[in-house]
């Protein structure tokens, strides 16, 4: 990814009517740690990071309802969850944007105005199948014994309405395909970015931006008997949060949308059409990761097999818990989970390797009583190159496992040199290696682990050294 002087990276902003578990955690906190490693690189001033939740729609209020809320009072009580949830993950969101914000309804009103006085929005009929729990209608051949692909447990229902369509299949074909195939903007990972191109190749048709009979929403403003189409709404968050919060407008394009590989169509075509056609520029580059499965079966509630990052954090604490999230796969893969592995992995790269060699300098320097101040070790001012390049080019799993590989050579190291011999006492290049080899981990982990890394730095900044408790205490 290309370094530029400022840096926008975005999460999709979760619907309402469902509550945070580790799908929605991983993509949150791979982008809080992309924004903290940015922020390192270009200073927080320079990095703008978005998260929030999806308000509008016919799902939200059908949730409410079997609740006995209003759409709002469900509304303002999950969004509350999710804040807390992120805040539980120590995740330093630089604000949480929601759709019923009316700043940012104005700005959806104002841009689908401006798409539609474009020409590029046009009258007619919707007649097909329609999932609520997607919120989105489907093509009969894109169903699966009749029923939507994702939520199979569901009835799909057939719904015959007046609407207003964007133009898709002109704007896909004419404009977004050409922007594609000349790396106008990246869609990542290649194999999802060919998957695009090739469903556009295929054939696109028009897509509707409103809704007849959904009234929790966003008036359209043309035509008040319609509503805004939830979709439409949602994607243009990412926008109207630079337009509304002072001091963010120079964030515009964005420069990463990190999303589901089930919603990347809407983010890699749609919002680019959307964009395109009221004459904005476009995102950088759009991000597919996959989904987690628990024991090799789908996550769901009717399993009861759903992890939340509750869970996770009461049983690995807060670092362990993003430790584990973000390298418990390939980064843009699925990846299969459980309790049981975590718990191996957990004692393995935190119990018995980061933390048992942060200990083991410690208990070293303490005894020989080094003199930090005398060691001569410069303050780490960047990032491992590995560990830089595997962060920008988003193979954050990369990233840990380069780190994982520098603390067992630092081990390597210690067995090797000895330095517990009375005649290494006063071989200062063996402890200036071992104290910068630490400082360097600690800095290259902080965007991971950020509570743990800075008690590494706390402990490491001298003069004199003080073996502590574990940091990761080893799970029986």
């Amino acid at each position: 990814m290309v370094m530029d002087k400022k840096f926008y990276v975005t999460t999709p902003i979760y619907y309402v009517n469902d509550a945070p578990h580790i799908g929605s955690a991983y993509t949150t906190l791979a982008g809080d740690i992309i924004a903290r490693y940015y922020r390192q690189k270009l200073g927080k001033e320079n990095v703008f990071f978005l998260v929030g939740t999806d308000e509008h729609g016919q799902k939200v209020q059908a949730v409410a309802k079997e609740k006995g809320l209003t759409p709002i009072q469900l509304a303002d009580k999950v969004s509350e969850e999710f804040k807390d949830a992120w805040k539980l993950l120590n995740v330093g969101y630089d604000f949480f944007i929601r759709t019923t914000d009316p700043r940012h309804e104005k700005i959806v009103s104002d841009l689908l105005q401006k798409v539609y006085d474009a020409g590029y929005i046009k009258p007619g009929i919707y007649e097909g199948p329609y999932c609520i729990g997607c919120e989105r209608f489907y093509k009969e051949s894109e169903l699966v014994d009749d029923r939507c692909p994702l939520h199979p447990n569901k009835e799909i229902s057939h719904q015959k309405e007046k609407n207003y369509f964007l133009k898709l299949k002109d704007l896909a074909e004419k404009e977004v395909l050409p922007r594609i195939e000349k790396g106008e903007y990246q869609i990542l990972p290649e194999e999802r970015k060919n998957e695009i191109i090739s469903r556009i190749k295929q054939g696109v048709e028009d897509v509707s931006v409103s809704r007849e009979g959904v009234t929790w929403g966003i008036p359209l403003p043309w035509d008040k008997t319609q509503t805004i189409y939830v979709w439409v709404d949602a994607l243009i968050n990412y926008f109207s949060a630079t337009k509304f919060i002072e001091g963010k407008e120079k964030f515009w394009p964005a420069d990463l949308h990190l999303v589901g590989k089930d919603i990347l169509w809407f983010h890699a075509v749609i919002w680019q059409a959307l964009l395109i056609a009221a004459g904005q520029d476009l995102p950088k580059t759009i991000f597919a990761h996959g989904f987690f499965t628990i024991d090799g079966q789908k996550m769901s509630k009717s399993l009861g097999n759903v992890i939340t990052p509750k869970q996770l954090v009461e049983r690995y604490g807060v670092d362990g818990a993003r430790y584990l999230m973000i390298s418990a796969c390939t980064f843009g893969s699925d990846g299969d989970i459980s309790l049981k592995s975590f718990d191996i992995k957990f004692n393995a790269d935190l119990a018995n390797g980061l933390g048992n060699l942060v200990s083991r300098v410690a208990k070293l320097l303490e005894v020989r009583k080094i003199d930090l101040e005398k060691l001569g070790v410069e303050k780490i001012g960047d990032f491992s190159p590995e560990v830089a390049s595997a962060i920008e080019n988003l193979k954050l799993d990369d990233a840990v496992r380069y780190v994982l590989l520098f603390v067992s050579n630092l081990d390597r190291y210690i067995n090797e040199k000895e330095p517990w011999k009375k005649e290494r006492l006063h071989e200062i290049v063996i402890w200036h290696n071992l104290v910068k080899g630490i400082k360097q981990i600690a800095y290259d982990l902080k965007p991971f682990v950020p509570e743990v890394a800075d008690e590494i730095e706390k402990q490491f900044n001298g003069p004199k050294i003080k073996a502590k408790a574990p940091l990761f205490p080893r799970l029986d």
